[in-house]
């Protein structure tokens, strides 16, 4: 499997649900949902989106934004008249369907909107994703790779049937990769994304993401990606923005945090499988950078808060675009 089909794969992307969102000037409306990341399409038409940082971006048919960390934003007609703000979720809770309608009596802008949530949304490798991936349309119209993405979820999502989430799950994925893909060949990227254009730093990524139990060292992963130690280090510390060895630490703490869902796995075990050979130095790591022990971790995990209910994240993903 290739890097970035593996990293996206640990992120776990999940819950996709689309609305399609149609305007009419004035309009102002703000995607604000905790935990929910979202893609829009522009269709038809144009308009203003910005961001609480206040960073703008002018829109038009054919351009696709994902926000792959969830920043909250405004869509907003470009004529910049005043109006008041609505709520997305709020839009989506009181209009049946999935056809919304925002603004003006007119039709100005029309928007294909989804919403998915991270499965690991503290992972190392998510750092390295932009806040936003902005993928300009051509000439009115949505790049060649786009359009079948985005149709066949539309189609999933006006006429859903058994299997709809898990088909629009998939087409999300898909289209995440291909927009990152889109992100690394335009140069724009940093993190691991960077390191996938340096074969001896991504060759580095896919041995230690392919292998966490391996008992890795600098010297060792210089040595397997032919460079010098201080060379290797410097390379993967410019291009990923964490040292090797310091990226292999939040991977494997990660990675345990994940295998730690499964009840049946004990701490020992965990431990053997991120590459720690006893769980008493698996213990002390996993506390010095989570905040607590990994068996008190387990017991939050396993006994979540309502707020952080499984259920309740997908129940607002599908609910909320």
């Amino acid at each position: 499997m290739d890097l970035l089909s593996s990293i996206l794969r640990e992120l776990r992307f999940e819950s996709a649900g689309y609305r399609w969102l149609e305007l009419g000037a004035p309009y102002r409306v703000r995607f604000d949902h905790p935990g929910l990341r979202g893609v829009h399409l522009i269709t038809q038409g144009e308009c203003e989106l910005g961001l609480d940082d206040g960073t703008v971006l002018e829109l038009a048919a054919g351009d696709m934004v994902i926000f792959p960390h969830g920043d909250f934003h405004v869509l907003r007609a470009r004529n910049g008249a005043e109006c008041s703000t609505v709520s997305s979720f709020d839009l989506a809770m009181r209009t049946p369907g999935t056809r919304l309608r925002a603004g003006g009596d007119s039709v100005d802008t029309i928007v294909v909107c989804g919403a998915f949530v991270v499965g690991e949304p503290d992972h190392p490798a998510l750092r390295a994703i932009p806040r936003i991936i902005h993928v300009p349309g051509d000439r009115g119209r949505p790049l060649p790779w786009v359009a079948p993405l985005i149709d066949a979820l539309a189609a999933e999502a006006f006429d859903a049937g058994p299997g709809s989430d898990l088909i629009m799950a998939r087409l999300s994925d898909a289209l995440l990769i291909r927009a990152l893909r889109h992100q690394v060949a335009s140069e724009q990227q940093s993190g691991w994304l960077a390191g996938l254009r340096d074969p001896q730093v991504a060759t580095a990524l896919a041995l230690l993401h392919a292998d966490l139990a391996q008992q890795w060292t600098l010297p060792l992963l210089a040595t397997k990606v032919g460079l010098s130690r201080a060379a290797f280090a410097a390379r993967f510390t410019a291009s990923v923005g964490e040292s090797p060895m310091r990226y292999l630490l939040l991977l494997r703490l990660q990675r345990a945090k994940s295998l730690m869902r499964n009840p049946a796995a004990t701490i020992a075990t965990v431990a053997g499988q991120v590459g720690y050979q006893s769980d008493v130095a698996f213990a002390t790591a996993f506390k010095r950078e989570v905040g607590v022990p990994p068996g008190a971790y387990r017991r939050r995990v396993d006994h979540p808060g309502p707020a952080a209910s499984p259920s309740n994240t997908t129940s607002a993903a599908e609910k909320t675009t």
